[in-house]
C-alpha cells in the first residue's frame, strides 16, 4: 500500500488498523504521515478498583482492546493504547462530571504525577507482538479556583485521564513536563515509530 505522494516523513507499506477512537491517537498518526483505518472495539476496561500498578494496567487494557479488535478488525497490523494518570499511588481515569473533574484537577494541582501509556502492536501475518509502556511526569498548575471553575465548565476535560488536555487548552495548566509529550497526548509517538519500523509496517517517506 504505496502512497506516492508524501503526506509527512512516513508513509504505510501495508493496511495498519488503529483501535482506538481517540482523535488525540488519530492526530498523532496522521501527523507523521502515515495512511490507516480506524476500527474501535468495544471492551470492558480496567480501572483502579482492580488494583493494579499503572504500567500493569495500561498494559492490560491496551492487550484486552487488541484481542477484542482482532476479532473484528481486517488489518495487516493493529495497533492498541491505553493511558492513565498516577498521583501519589492513585490511578485516575476520565471524570465523570463536573465535580469529578474539579475534585481530579485539584487533587493533582500544584504537584508532580506521572502518566502511563501502554501500547500494543499485532502483525497479523505471523502473530508477531510489540508492546511497550512508556512513562512521563507532569507538573499542574491551575492558578486558582476561578480559573479551574471556568476550565471544568469546557467539554474538554470529560474524556480525559486526569481531566485535562495537553494539546488542547488545557495546555495553560501544564508548567512543565518531563519526558515524551505525546506520550501524555496519549501515544508515545518516538517508541511507536521505532516498532511499526521494527516489524516492517512503515517505512520513511523518500521522494526523488
Amino acid at each position: 500500500m504505496h502512497h506516492k505522494e508524501c503526506q509527512g516523513p512516513f508513509r504505510s507499506v501495508c493496511s495498519i488498523v488503529l483501535g482506538s477512537g481517540s482523535p488525540r491517537r488519530r492526530e498523532l498518526l496522521k501527523s507523521i504521515g502515515l495512511a490507516f483505518s480506524i476500527c474501535k472495539a468495544q471492551v470492558q476496561e480496567l480501572d483502579q478498583s482492580s488494583g493494579l500498578p499503572p504500567e500493569q494496567l495500561t498494559r492490560e487494557n491496551a492487550r484486552r482492546k487488541l484481542e477484542a479488535s482482532k476479532a473484528r478488525c481486517n488489518g495487516d497490523v493493529i495497533l492498541c493504547a491505553d493511558t492513565c494518570v498516577f498521583c501519589q499511588g492513585v490511578v485516575l481515569g476520565k471524570p465523570s462530571s463536573f465535580e469529578d473533574a474539579r475534585r481530579m484537577l485539584k487533587f493533582l494541582d500544584k504537584k508532580w504525577h506521572q502518566v502511563f501509556t501502554s501500547f500494543v502492536l499485532l502483525r497479523t501475518s505471523d502473530g508477531l507482538i510489540r508492546e511497550k509502556t512508556v512513562t512521563s511526569r507532569v507538573y499542574l498548575d491551575v492558578i486558582n479556583d476561578e480559573v479551574l471553575h471556568a476550565y471544568c465548565s469546557s467539554t474538554e476535560p470529560y474524556d480525559k485521564a486526569g481531566g485535562y488536555a495537553v494539546q488542547g487548552s488545557g495546555c495553560f495548566l501544564t508548567r512543565q513536563i518531563e519526558g515524551s509529550y505525546t506520550n501524555v497526548v496519549g501515544l508515545p509517538i518516538t517508541e511507536t515509530v521505532e516498532s511499526l519500523l521494527e516489524i516492517g509496517s512503515i517505512e520513511p517517506c523518500v521522494t526523488d
